[in-house]
């Protein structure tokens, strides 16, 4: 098997814990060959996991993507302003692209980067990674083969979790759209996308509705300070107290705030960090729940929910068909298809690995690998193609244009159209 090398654009939590480990446990066909990131410490922990010397670290996207090609494939993996510019230069060397979603907060710029791809030639690959695992892929197998009919409508609930909403929406790297993206875009661009897939026809139209209603200043407790760890009245009823959660229940997550994972460096980082900060106190202004309704081609519907309020972590489906409706909770390992004709009640189980997101963080690397391999040799779109990627990517664009808008419809095509430079018919 053909060895694929790639370099790493972005050490942090995607790039050096989703994606690069599946170099280490399929070392024959996968090498990881260069880092870039500007926070020392990570670009050297990375190195030192993946045995690179000095002459392979570098501190900027624009050191790495220098003058000469270092491997078959990049894999970016920045905050989401700073994916445009190191995909577009990866791409104009050679390289093939794995991109971290979402591509971009710019509409535009997502287009731009799927003209690119097809202009340098090159495979550009979006981390759409719930289509690479096997509850998805399940699913999506019963019903490509006919098992409920033609799809009528689907409904879509992604169950956030109260304390995954605090921590990166809330408090984390994602609280604010204009240093990131809209909720609906950073969080939920993945279920636009599985929706789309699950569908396999264009969404033509939408709106949405929702807002911060809970994560906001006129919800500080009386007397609250500024950091939890300062002393709060209200230590003892409120469930967001970040001492007690990320030196407790929370502390698997305590690995995200801090690169010193002592005790100390807990505490130190809810003293200086924006993980120590009260949820009531920071600068967030994205939603904490939305809905979006859509209309694909052929009249079929679907209708998503995004909620920040529940006590699980996990995506509830039910695909209603002419034939027959398929049930599903991503935590149960399966799902439930219910014929209409026979009245039979038929469960899949699938295996789902241990690995981040459900198998889909090492299902998509795998799948990559194969498609770089491949390259040339098939006329095949990867899965998750920036083509198919801008696609999904416009519908969370127009959700939260919506959204903003009163919830008024937006059309799909237009939107595109607008976008790509082309007339609207």
């Amino acid at each position: 098997m053909q060895q694929v090398t790639a370099i790493v654009i972005g050490a942090g939590d995607r790039g050096a814990r989703a994606y690069a480990p599946y170099a280490l446990d399929n070392m024959h066909e996968f090498k990881i060959v260069g880092v870039a990131d500007p926070n020392l410490e990570r670009r050297r922990s990375f190195a030192e996991a993946f045995e690179l010397p000095e002459s392979q670290q570098y501190d900027s996207w624009e050191l790495i993507l220098g003058e000469n090609k270092l491997a078959d494939a990049a894999i970016v993996c920045t905050q989401d302003r700073m994916h445009y510019e190191p995909t577009l230069r990866a791409l104009e060397l050679g390289y093939h692209v794995l991109l971290e979603k979402p591509m971009s907060p710019e509409p535009k710029e997502c287009v731009e980067m799927e003209l690119a791809a097809k202009r340098h030639n090159r495979l550009l690959t979006i981390c759409h990674v719930l289509r690479y695992t096997p509850f998805w892929t399940a699913m999506k197998r019963e019903i490509d083969r006919g098992a409920i009919g033609d799809i009528i409508s689907i409904q879509l609930n992604e169950n956030v979790g109260n304390m995954h909403m605090s921590h990166s929406f809330v408090r984390g790297n994602w609280r604010n759209s204009d240093q990131s993206s809209p909720m609906i875009l950073q969080k939920s661009c993945h279920d636009m996308d599985i929706l789309a897939y699950l569908m396999n026809e264009p969404c033509v139209r939408l709106n949405s509705f929702g807002s911060l209603m809970h994560f906001h200043e006129g919800n500080k407790p009386e007397g609250a300070p500024a950091r939890c760890i300062e002393g709060c009245p209200a230590e003892a009823s409120c469930q967001y107290h970040a001492p007690r959660y990320y030196l407790g229940e929370g502390i698997g997550w305590a690995r995200k705030i801090t690169d010193n994972y002592t005790k100390e460096g807990i505490v130190k980082a809810l003293w200086e960090g924006p993980y120590g900060k009260c949820v009531y106190q920071t600068d967030n202004n994205v939603v904490d729940h939305q809905v979006v309704n859509m209309e694909f081609a052929s009249g079929a519907t679907a209708m998503f929910s995004m909620c920040g309020f529940t006590h699980d972590n996990t995506r509830i489906v039910q695909v209603m068909g002419t034939k027959g409706d398929i049930r599903g909770n991503m935590e149960d390992d399966g799902f439930v298809i219910h014929d209409f004709v026979t009245k039979e009640e038929r469960t899949i189980k699938v295996h789902t690995p241990e690995t981040g997101h459900g198998g889909g963080d090492s299902g998509i690397v795998r799948a990559f690998l194969q498609e770089v391999r491949s390259f040339g040799h098939s006329a095949d779109e990867s899965l998750s193609s920036a083509t198919v990627s801008v696609r999904s990517h416009l519908m969370a664009f127009a959700a939260e244009k919506s959204r903003q808008n009163g919830g008024q419809a937006i059309d799909l095509q237009a939107m595109y159209d607008d976008l790509a430079g082309q007339p609207t018919a």
